[in-house]
């Protein structure tokens, strides 16, 4: 089974320092939905890893993540794609989780849930936490520079072997090249 996990925010749709609290606010990057419909005919399942806080820091209630989430599923059948699964953690970060990223807790459930070993799984995000879950659980950190992803380079210590690409689309051509 060919598996690919993708941070949400900053990936798949434009980020704010603010959250995303609605699903108003839940905007596509240009190109990613075609880019996940792209992984979906070339046989990946893809999955969402994507840390929450909002629902912890009470900003926002379940139900608007997940109308955040319809929306998101919504947006990329309509590009023809679809995306597998979300798996997310709702805790504020002094709640000392496992499940939240740069911890790999959320990786490890996904590895559970799909019976697969994330060696060399690709795992795309904008943030260095995406990139250390995602070493931390074997899978290939890739990082885009969409989102927080340009200040996330500047700023250094990335994995070794980080790749990087402008955006989910560019990532993607080099996946299916």
């Amino acid at each position: 089974m060919k598996l690919i996990i993708l941070d949400r925010d900053g990936v798949i749709n434009f980020d704010s320092d603010q959250y995303i609290k609605s699903p108003a606010e839940w905007k596509p990057i240009p190109g990613s939905p075609e880019a996940i419909a792209r992984l979906n005919q070339a046989g990946y399942r893809v999955v969402v890893a994507t840390n929450q806080s909002g629902v912890g820091r009470g900003l926002f209630e379940m139900d608007t993540l997940n109308a955040i989430h319809e929306k998101m599923h919504k947006t990329i059948a309509a590009a023809g794609g679809r995306i597998d699964a979300v798996f997310y953690c709702p805790h504020a970060a002094d709640a000392k989780c496992d499940c939240r990223k740069p911890k790999p807790g959320m990786f490890e459930r996904i590895a559970a849930c799909y019976n697969i070993d994330l060696t060399s799984v690709p795992a795309i995000g904008d943030s260095l936490r995406d990139l250390q879950a995602a070493e931390a659980s074997g899978a290939l950190p890739m990082l885009v520079l969409t989102g927080k992803g340009k200040k996330t380079q500047a700023e250094g210590g990335l994995p070794d072997d980080t790749l990087v690409f402008d955006n989910l689309a560019a990532a993607v051509d080099d996946l299916l090249s």
